[in-house]
């Protein structure tokens, strides 16, 4: 069955187009057609009447959502609670991340990653592992007890044939640099974060492998006159990607204007580092031994030490537009073109374009999101 989505303003690789209809068949788009063309009226329509039509958004880092954890319950239903929670908000695809835990959870972790595939849960793009492998200068909320150097074992789990993306975020003024080759080698990508690393540690390490920095400015050493450190690095290389979490919390908005402007177009990413309170009626989830509560959309500790956020996407584009001053559609590339792209998925995510998963969001002018497609079938 051909189904046709009509009468929307849809974000095309040319910009808006209201004259367009997307076709979709199984989970593909099939076709972009004008809105009175025979294909069109032949299919079962769909009129979004006026609603801006997008790419789904991609999220490469997500703790948590809808009440759960992915550390508390390394587990296939997990990651199944915190897709859906962020499907409300239009993220169709996203990386369950696991913050700096023992080896046995990491184990479970990936295992419940091949399940939820198995299961084929929305969204699931694979997995994120941030940490332990990270400086304890540069530890954040993470628990340093469990900050060490990979050892042979963890290696060959993280290097094994996987299904879908693996992300890991390390600290290359920790992890010798033939390490971070090594991983590169086998396909999984490299972030480098909370790192006390030195602007010459970090060049090194983007020539050994390292493909980007995990929520820039945050927990990496800043940019000095005489020390660019770990963010002047960032900025200055044209090949990496930087993700940026704008809930004018973590960031100064003067800090993430600058970045934007300082990175080659599509080399800034959008992020969440999202905690169990989005999507929940609870403000409030359990951190190393810590009873958190998002208050304000901020999550910290009893000490101030942030630990995660209370974002969701669409806010984090509607931010990105408020906060940023970026166009709409800029925004909404950083959410999903950029990301996808970033990922190694750029021609077959990301993007309102013929082949292309039918992975879409329907949303208002006030970026709050009406409905959303995963794979064709709607999924809000």
């Amino acid at each position: 069955m051909t189904t046709a989505l009509t009468h929307a303003r849809v974000l095309t690789a040319h910009g808006w187009r209201g004259d367009l209809a997307v076709l979709v068949e199984g989970e593909r788009i099939a076709a972009l057609l004008p809105n009175d063309h025979p294909q069109v009226r032949a299919a079962q329509a769909q009129d979004l009447a006026g609603a801006l039509l997008v790419p789904g958004f991609i999220d490469v880092q997500v703790n948590g959502g809808g009440g759960a954890l992915f550390n508390a319950a390394p587990t296939a239903e997990t990651i199944r609670t915190i897709g859906a929670a962020h499907r409300r908000f239009g993220t169709t695809g996203f990386l369950p991340t696991l913050i700096s835990d023992s080896t046995d959870v990491m184990r479970a972790a990936l295992a419940a990653v091949d399940a939820a595939f198995d299961e084929g849960v929305p969204g699931l793009l694979g997995v994120h592992l941030e940490g332990p492998w990270l400086a304890p200068a540069r530890k954040g909320v993470h628990d340093p007890r469990w900050f060490h150097v990979p050892g042979e074992d963890e290696l060959a789990m993280i290097c094994a044939p996987h299904r879908g993306v693996r992300l890991v975020t390390l600290a290359p003024d920790q992890v010798p640099h033939e390490i971070i080759a090594r991983l590169a080698a086998a396909g999984v990508l490299v972030n480098a974060g909370h790192t006390a690393a030195d602007h010459a540690t970090i060049r090194a390490a983007l020539a050994a492998g390292v493909r980007g920095f995990t929520h820039l400015f945050n927990a990496m050493t800043p940019l000095g006159s005489r020390e660019p450190g770990v963010v002047g690095a960032a900025l200055d290389d044209p090949g990496s990607w930087c993700g940026i979490i704008v809930d004018g919390h973590h960031v100064h908005p003067a800090a993430l204007r600058n970045a934007v402007a300082a990175k080659p177009r599509g080399k800034t990413l959008l992020v969440t580092d999202a905690m169990p309170p989005v999507g929940a009626d609870s403000p409030e989830y359990l951190l190393n031994g810590e009873i958190i509560v998002a208050k304000d959309g901020i999550c910290q500790t009893a000490n101030g030490v942030l630990a995660g956020s209370a974002l969701d996407m669409a806010t984090a584009v509607r931010n990105s537009v408020d906060m940023l001053g970026l166009p709409l559609d800029e925004a909404v590339r950083m959410a999903s073109t950029y990301p996808a792209d970033f990922l190694g998925l750029g021609a077959s995510h990301g993007r309102i374009a013929v082949g292309y998963r039918a992975d879409l969001v329907a949303m208002d002018a006030g970026c709050r999101v009406r409905q959303s497609w995963i794979g064709g079938a709607a999924a809000l």
